[in-house]
């Protein structure tokens, strides 16, 4: 048995055991978690067996998932040590993409810190992309004017489009964030919505709503859409506007006709940035009618300053169980 610390590199030729030593004894409960849950979830998802004794971790397996193991508990504690909080999207993340390249560039208006890590600062949090989908994702919103991000239900499209927005505005890149969907049942009818304008089209978009609300305090948010500043709106209130200097962002795109996707996308104003998320397979709109999305895949593909970004089951950041349905159904697709 070798006892190292968290500097030295690992001999990780030999199948047996390694130990990591970790100076910090609070940090290292931290990283165990609650009745030792992260290690647990470590283990599980990389075949090696983690054991506590004070202030060291012993990792049991084969050599190479040993190896990547004890990076992602290095990578893990580096980050407590950095005074950042631990959550099981931060576990998720570090399994999926394993440890930043050390010889990673910054990229233009993001923030990017040592290693070439992603991070979208908010009011509230301090988002990561988890997979390396999500991070070519972010990286194109910073980076171009119009980007489209498509794929299956919980890969973190409007999510993070809805982040960078936020991230964007409060560093004084764009003035206002304007966030839209097509007000349309999703294969059902609903009747007649009581109340006032606000209050119908309220239900559809209460998935931007619920994104704000993890990256603004509700007290901010409310005078900032009081004032205009973020506005929420369906996609039909759109036409006639000219958006300048505005963060814009279409939901729920394959809902979108094409005549309707044409009027948004042509909206775009000096100084704005665009985003359109959309997945295919949801598609709400009558038999017959074709998707703006579509369409817009289409004609759009190869123009420079649009990004078009793609998701599929193995980007799903959701419960485990969201991607084994999308990946049955995409399975019993007969077009595919």
């Amino acid at each position: 048995m070798s006892t190292t610390t968290l500097t030295p590199e690992l001999d990780h030729s030999a199948i047996g055991e390694e130990v990591i030593e970790f100076p910090d004894n609070f940090l290292l409960i931290d990283l165990c978690g609650e009745h030792d849950r992260n290690l647990a979830e470590i283990e599980r998802a990389m075949g090696v067996q983690i054991l506590r004794r004070g202030n060291q971790l012993a990792v049991f397996g084969e050599a190479v998932p040993r190896a990547e193991a004890i990076e992602v508990l290095r990578s893990l504690y580096e980050r407590l040590e950095g005074g950042k909080g631990l959550e099981p999207g931060d576990i998720d993340r570090e399994l999926r993409m394993g440890a930043p390249e050390a010889d990673a560039g910054p990229e233009r208006q993001l923030e990017m810190f040592q290693g070439g890590r992603v991070e979208i600062k908010t009011r509230k949090k301090l988002i990561e992309p988890r997979t390396e989908a999500q991070k070519a994702y972010v990286t194109s919103l910073f980076q171009n004017e119009m980007a489209f991000g498509i794929g299956p239900a919980g890969t973190g499209k409007t999510y993070l489009a809805v982040a960078v927005g936020v991230n964007m505005f409060i560093n004084g890149l764009v003035d206002r964030i304007i966030l839209s969907r097509p007000a349309v049942e999703a294969g059902e009818k609903l009747g007649y919505l009581p109340g006032d304008m606000k209050e119908k089209v309220d239900p559809y978009m209460q998935p931007l709503y619920d994104a704000l609300n993890d990256f603004l305090p509700g007290k901010q948010l409310a005078k900032l859409m009081e004032e205009k500043k973020i506005e929420i709106a369906p996609l039909a209130f759109m036409r006639g506007r000219t958006l300048a200097n505005a963060f814009v962002v279409l939901d729920e795109a394959q809902n979108a006709t094409s005549m309707q996707m044409k009027m948004f996308l042509t909206r775009l104003g000096e100084g704005s940035r665009m985003v359109i998320t959309g997945d295919r397979s949801q598609v709400d709109l009558p038999r017959g009618v074709t998707s703006g999305l579509r369409d817009a895949e289409r004609l759009l593909d190869g123009i420079n300053a649009i990004s078009f970004n793609y998701f599929t089951a193995k980007d799903v950041v959701r419960h485990p169980l969201v991607a084994a349905i999308i990946e049955a159904y995409e399975a019993d697709d007969p077009a595919k």
